[in-house]
């Protein structure tokens, strides 16, 4: 198993820490990980991205030019990394954001109102985890388990008020995974 996730959006959506977060519950699971953050005017607004690898063999390199998955928090993502996704891949769509389906066929999509669920929840920074509950679901790269203890551990000592609304938000995206596949 390897999977190469590009996980794009605003700055300011959490993009990165979605995937800090993925690539730490691999850890955990005692998966191989890369994390290739974005860094420079992307933080102020602009498209903010970063390279996931996870993979149960050793990794060759970080970087990747055609994702196996896509998680588009905005438009500008969509469009731009639609067309690398390989064949028989996954996109993630923010659907509270970007309005446009995808235009391909032969890609699995999912729509996921993620801003919408995380002000349902009282807090629209929550967004991001919705998304990672989402595309945990759909995938299965990692366990709902580890991703909870993760979020505890992250939070736990200096927000631990938090751990309960971030918990909430991924099995809310969880939840919507399911409600699409019935």
């Amino acid at each position: 198993m390897k999977s190469e996730i590009c996980i794009s959006g605003f700055g300011g959506q959490g993009v990165l820490a979605v995937g800090k977060s993925l690539i730490e519950a691999g850890m955990n699971e005692g998966l191989e990980v890369t994390w290739a953050p974005s860094y420079g005017p992307e933080m102020r607004g602009g498209t903010a991205n970063c390279s996931v690898v996870i993979s149960d063999e050793p990794i060759g390199s970080p970087v990747f030019n055609y994702p196996t998955d896509l998680i588009a928090m905005n438009k500008p993502s969509l469009l731009k990394f639609e067309p690398r996704v390989v064949k028989g891949g996954n996109i993630f769509v923010n659907s509270s954001v970007v309005e446009d389906k995808v235009t391909r066929t032969d890609v699995n999509a999912y729509y996921v109102p993620c801003v919408d669920i995380a002000s349902e929840l009282g807090n629209l920074k929550v967004a991001n985890m919705v998304m990672m509950g989402a595309y945990v679901q759909a995938t299965g790269i990692v366990h709902a388990e580890t991703v909870v203890e993760m979020i505890k551990a992250m939070f736990g000592v200096k927000k631990p008020q938090l751990v309960p609304l971030n918990i909430e938000a991924l099995h809310r995206g969880m939840e919507e995974i399911k409600k699409q596949a019935k």
